[in-house]
């Protein structure tokens, strides 16, 4: 038995791990960290090891499905696009391109060929109707990013190995391995920070497994992030603490802000946000006082209705305490490839602008060219002009990861049309018209178009398919390119490789110029996401420029080094990232200004006595990652949280069932008794629920578990990035009997 070694980057979470694989007779025998990895260098978690159970996954599609007379059947590529081009193509002429949707999921961000093609997809269908998992994740993150730098990946993250003072807010990287920050390892970084004599503080509604690592953790009341970072910016003015240092002269807004932050005193937010004014202000002083620092927050300080505020005051500590772009401190990765604040002329652009449309029934405006998924079942269900009366979703489940998932379950029975791009029959896909199946990680190529604009270190690093993909399969590139050749009118039996090739010629043309026809000759030999990644490499920041500068980067010198290529620490990128149309950071703009309105009047209002917060954990992975057996074996992990003494009030019992119920719906799940919660606080992880009919998840409904999204009110938004509000939802809690 002879075993070939194979090295991969894990697509499966934010990490982006380097893994050795062992393969012997066309099965993957072992998977361990990839030592030598430059990025992750031999760490891995659960999720990785598991990639061996996706790829064998029986319940795992390999071929399309057409739904007949209520039920699917397997079909050719050739009859799935010829079903799709007849069914949609009296939609368009009928209804125009605002009767197509398309909802995109968390799964694209992972896979080159779906980011890359993506956006011709999206240009294709020419529907105003776009929803992603991003407003329920990350929104308001893009749209502080947006207005404050001029482009919504230009995302400062913490330069971890060079701080003294950490403080995160509603975030645990450990169970995570980061999120809108690519760190692998960072229970190991968190630890080497500790021994070099550095300070590192959670602040979070639960003692997570990262808060216990903490060298300090305070509780916090769940959507009162904004009051306390409001109360440390008030500080640092009432205090004299600023130092904003080599940026002073290249931000905008210092004194607009100093008045607008006069109400948050750290006495008047403590009570709000159950974090003493006296902690307040030592945790401000303390960010300012360290030498090197920075702050972090996450899925807690997006999720929330005031997640755009609590994203951004973070930024405003960061800039004010002189920590942004500085070593140490909140830094921007520079990418090899794709990233816009590497394009074009730097230090200015034309920012950004959000609501150049509104939605056509809740009038919720557009921001980054998409409406918040949490509108996308009132805009099937509505009759009218733009009504959706057909829907396209890659990698999207819906029906478990957004709000009241029911409704939008019942809104797909009411389509014309729906065609699905996922590995399974899941909760969203059983309603499909016709599933388009994609290939096994495994049997696909990989580079992080997304993840190296976040890393903890600048990096470039590919993989190749471990496996051919198998005869008949078709990549997800060139699915893609299919459904945009329907749209666009060119017909289902389009030629995938002459159509690449078209685009790539009028896409050079536009970014290359006089270069073209070099651009064009000098990747002739590739195809598809391959020559797209060539091109972005070699035009990149560290590329060869095609020739002119001979020791640059391209797609063969990274092909040759399995490891990876290291392109070094964080280094300051201010003013050249910036892509404002003042050419500064531009830190208090109207509209976040009219937002701090909001919570100043809620200042006064009373905090509610039980709320629910959802929570991630290592062995899992929104709703597509329990049907795994490595991850679904244990104990059970779908529990609901809750503090001993509220148990107590509320004749809770550890093992026992609770009803949890809310304004908007009720669930029922198993109690876990533990003193890491907040009092007045449970805990529910998101992403389960798997008991619906016509689904075939074999293992993950053995363990359903409960939807915590059938607590949410999907008409709950933050206003400015329409983000879902997913946690500090109301409930109540009772023993079922």
């Amino acid at each position: 038995m002879t075993e070939t070694i194979y090295h991969r980057i894990c697509p499966l979470c934010e990490a982006c791990c380097g893994l050795e694989l062992k393969v012997s007779d066309g099965k993957v025998v072992s998977i361990r960290g990839h030592e030598a990895d430059v990025f992750s260098a031999g760490y891995i978690c659960p999720k990785g090891v598991a990639l061996k159970d996706l790829h064998e996954d029986p319940d795992r599609l390999r071929t399309p499905l057409i739904k007949r007379d209520g039920k699917f059947a397997p079909a050719t590529w050739d009859e799935a696009f010829d079903e799709i081009e007849q069914r949609l193509t009296p939609i368009l002429a009928a209804h125009g391109r605002d009767a197509i949707a398309l909802s995109l999921g968390n799964p694209g961000a992972h896979k080159m060929g779906l980011l890359l093609y993506g956006p011709k997809l999206r240009k294709a269908i020419g529907s105003r109707n776009m929803f992603s998992a991003s407003t329920l994740d990350q929104m308001p993150r893009h749209v502080v990013s947006g207005l404050l730098y001029g482009n919504l990946m230009t995302v400062p993250v913490p330069d971890v190995n060079r701080t003294d003072y950490l403080l995160m807010l509603g975030a645990n990287p450990l169970a995570s391995n980061g999120s809108m920050w690519t760190v692998p390892d960072f229970r190991g970084k968190a630890k080497a920070l500790r021994a070099r004599g550095g300070k590192f503080v959670v602040i979070d509604p639960r003692r997570t497994e990262t808060a216990a690592m903490a060298d300090e953790h305070h509780f916090i009341r769940p959507g009162a992030d904004v009051f306390l970072l409001a109360g440390m910016v008030h500080t640092l003015f009432d205090e004299k603490l600023l130092r904003l240092g080599r940026l002073e002269p290249l931000v905008d807004g210092v004194d607009a802000i100093r008045a607008a932050i006069v109400p948050f005193t750290p006495e008047a937010v403590a009570q709000r946000c159950g974090i003493s004014a006296p902690d307040i202000r030592r945790l401000a002083r303390e960010f300012a006082a360290a030498p090197r620092a920075a702050i972090y927050g996450r899925i807690g300080t997006c999720t929330q209705e005031y997640g755009t505020l609590a994203t951004w005051l973070i930024d405003v500590l960061n800039v004010l305490g002189g920590r942004l772009d500085e070593a140490g401190g909140s830094m921007f990765p520079k990418a090899p490839a794709f990233a816009v604040n590497t394009m074009g002329a730097a230090g200015r652009g034309r920012g950004v602008t959000f609501g150049r449309h509104k939605s056509r029934v809740s009038s919720a405006p557009e921001v980054f060219g998409e409406f918040p998924i949490n509108c996308l079942a009132e805009e099937i269900e509505t009759p009218g002009p733009g009504q959706v009366r057909a829907l396209v979703t890659i990698g999207s489940n819906p029906v478990l990861s957004t709000p009241n998932g029911p409704r939008i379950a019942a809104a797909f029975d009411k389509l014309e049309f729906m065609v699905c791009m996922d590995i399974y029959l899941n909760e969203t896909t059983r309603h499909a018209d016709v599933i388009l199946p994609a290939p096994s990680p495994l049997e696909d190529s990989h580079y992080d178009v997304a993840f190296a604009q976040l890393s903890w270190r600048n990096q470039a690093r590919f993989s190749p398919p471990t496996f051919k993909i198998p005869a008949g399969q078709m990549p997800e590139w060139a699915t893609l390119l299919k459904l945009c050749a329907i749209f666009e009118g060119k017909g289902a039996r389009v030629d995938v490789d002459a159509l690449d090739e078209e685009q790539f010629r009028s896409e050079a043309a536009k970014l290359f110029g006089d270069q073209a026809n070099a651009v064009i000759a000098a990747t002739a030999h590739l195809k598809g996401p391959m020559r797209l990644l060539d091109a972005g490499l070699r035009a990149g920041p560290y590329g060869d420029g095609f020739g002119r500068n001979p020791a640059g980067l391209n797609l063969a010198k990274l092909q040759a080094a399995p490891e990876g290529i290291d392109l070094g620490e964080l280094a300051p990128r201010v003013p050249e990232i910036l892509r404002t149309s003042s050419g500064k950071i531009e830190m208090a703009t109207p509209l976040l200004l009219a937002d701090l309105q909001r919570p100043a009047r809620d200042l006064a209002q009373p905090a509610p006595a039980m709320v629910i917060i959802g929570r991630r954990e290592v062995r899992s992975n929104n709703s597509w990652m329990h049907n795994l057996p490595l991850l679904a074996k244990g104990p059970e992990r779908c529990t609901l949280l809750v503090h001993p003494d509220d148990a107590k009030e509320r004749r809770l019992e550890e093992g026992a069932m609770a009803r949890i119920t809310s304004r908007s719906g009720s669930v029922e799940a198993r109690v876990q008794l533990t003193a890491d919660m907040m009092r007045g606080v449970v805990s529910l992880p998101h992403g389960w629920g798997h008991k619906l009919p016509g689904a075939k998840l074999s293992l993950a409904e053995q363990r359903p578990g409960a939807n915590l999204n059938e607590l949410i009110d999907e008409n709950w938004r933050d206003p400015l990035s329409g983000n879902a509000v997913l946690g500090g939802v109301p409930v109540d809690l009772t023993p079922v009997v």
